[in-house]
């Protein structure tokens, strides 16, 4: 009768002990040519989320999240709640892009491109790395007494990751309120702004407890995306796998012996080194098959290839690959279902699109003042209508009037009968539109109004003018 494999570490995540304690992950440093890769990918992104608040395309912030104001820019282009439909558009893309992503190539969105993963690896791993060591000296340190030598690293490590918390907050800050409120309440005084510095502090104190405490953790619980996993994975999903078939064989995994040949011998090419797992960033063994603690960060990929090349053995025990590739050697297939998510890619991507283009930059809403009859005033017939008009270009509108297009009539707006619409701002109020009765369809008549600022026409709005009913 086979032995069945061992499948205990299925029943609880790699990084609780028997007794529900959490275990303390101490990955070695990495090192090779994919993690040299996601450090250059890291660094630009970086780049990118640092600075994407403070580049400003025709005066919009380049991405702007201004949830009070209820403000959106979107790579410049600015999106106010009227817009709410294009912004349900672009997370459904969104979505559907990491599905399709993860259906073909696992989480390799985790692992490159995740801000988790590039703060958490690219920024305060480094960080510990250069104050504590690497995965040997930062186990002995834990194990160590409150030494001075403790205490002076631990402090320093605390007091850098406080730092760079608080810069993230600062930047995390400039997405939500405008990365120039932000340079306002920075040159103002600290007692003017009370609430907001506490509020900077909270942010601060939650990345640290993110990045100085929590850590993998967020990945393995917090994050829905591993479980996604199970649901969107199949055999042809090209992830990071271990070769079991080349690194088992027919007797299994052995330790390395220079002389031996592990061809004759039956045994795998794993000398069961477990670099793998001291490498790893959630602390899994990766030899175990996919689990929802890997974020498909590829260090146990470059630590395995420098292993197989000390040993002489073939690079790639450790590999991007499908467990259809490894045990049937098929090629990579664009299956049915991943046509069906590029279909749907596609189509949403074309809709947002083409609703982005249609979308104009002056919004025009007009209508007639409920529970408002319509009035005789003389041959013509009045009614009241209101109006909101909102400029979402960079340019002050400073002659903004109505004109009545069709039918023929006249427009008498409440007040002024021109007025200003600065950039980003809204204006609201009453008017009255009169039309010759004769000119009327009935007792109820379709107009248009014309919205223009100067001689300029900006907007056309199509509105119902209420007269009274015809007995012809």
């Amino acid at each position: 009768m086979s032995k069945l494999p061992d499948e205990s570490f299925r029943d609880a995540i790699g990084t609780v002990d028997e007794k529900g304690k959490r275990l303390w992950v101490f990955p070695k440093i990495p090192k090779g040519k994919f993690y040299k890769n996601r450090k250059l990918v890291s660094y630009f992104l970086l780049l990118f989320l640092f600075g994407a608040p403070f580049f400003k395309i025709n005066g919009n912030q380049f991405l702007l999240f201004n949830v009070t104001e209820r403000k959106f820019n979107i790579f410049g282009f600015p999106f106010w709640p009227q817009d709410f439909y294009l912004f349900v558009i672009s997370m459904l893309v969104g979505v559907v892009f990491v599905a399709l992503f993860t259906v073909a190539f696992g989480r390799i969105f985790c692992g490159w491109v995740c801000p988790q993963t590039i703060f958490m690896e690219m920024v305060f791993r480094r960080i510990e790395f250069w104050i504590e060591g690497d995965r040997g000296a930062q186990i002995r340190l834990a194990k160590q007494k409150w030494d001075a030598e403790k205490i002076r690293k631990r402090l320093i490590k605390w007091i850098v990751f406080f730092i760079v918390s608080f810069l993230i907050a600062n930047v995390f800050l400039a997405y939500l309120i405008g990365s120039d409120e932000l340079v306002q309440l920075i040159e103002q005084p600290l007692h003017q702004n009370w609430s907001t510095f506490i509020a900077l502090l909270i942010f601060t104190g939650v990345f640290y407890f993110i990045y100085a405490w929590f850590r993998e953790q967020v990945c393995i619980i917090a994050c829905p995306y591993g479980r996604l996993q199970g649901v969107l994975l199949d055999n042809k999903s090209i992830i990071v796998a271990y070769d079991h078939v080349r690194g088992e064989k027919e007797i299994g995994r052995a330790k390395f012996d220079k002389k031996e040949n592990r061809t004759l011998t039956g045994k795998g090419d794993c000398i069961d080194c477990k670099q793998c797992v001291s490498v790893c960033p959630t602390g899994i063994d990766i030899r175990n098959g996919t689990q929802l603690e890997c974020i498909n960060c590829t260090a146990c990929i470059d630590e395995c290839d420098a292993i197989m090349e000390k040993v002489n053995l073939p690079k790639g025990l450790i590999r991007y690959a499908s467990e259809d590739e490894i045990t049937e050697k098929a090629k990579f297939e664009f299956s049915p279902r991943m046509k069906g998510y590029t279909a749907v890619l596609f189509i949403l991507t074309g809709i947002f699109i083409g609703l982005l283009f249609l979308r104009n930059d002056v919004q025009a809403t007009i209508f007639r003042l409920p529970g408002q009859l319509f009035e005789h005033k003389g041959e013509n017939i009045s009614n009241v209508f209101t109006y909101k008009i909102m400029n979402k270009t960079n340019e002050d509108f400073s002659d903004i009037h109505f004109k009545l297009l069709n039918p023929k009539g006249e427009i008498k707006t409440v007040g002024k009968e021109s007025f200003t619409i600065t950039k980003g701002g809204m204006s609201q109020g009453t008017l009255f539109v009169e039309i010759n009765s004769l000119l009327l369809d009935g007792d109820k008549t379709e107009i248009e109004i014309g919205v223009y600022n100067g001689e300029k026409l900006i907007e056309t709005e199509r509105t119902n003018f209420l007269g009274p009913r015809s007995f012809n």
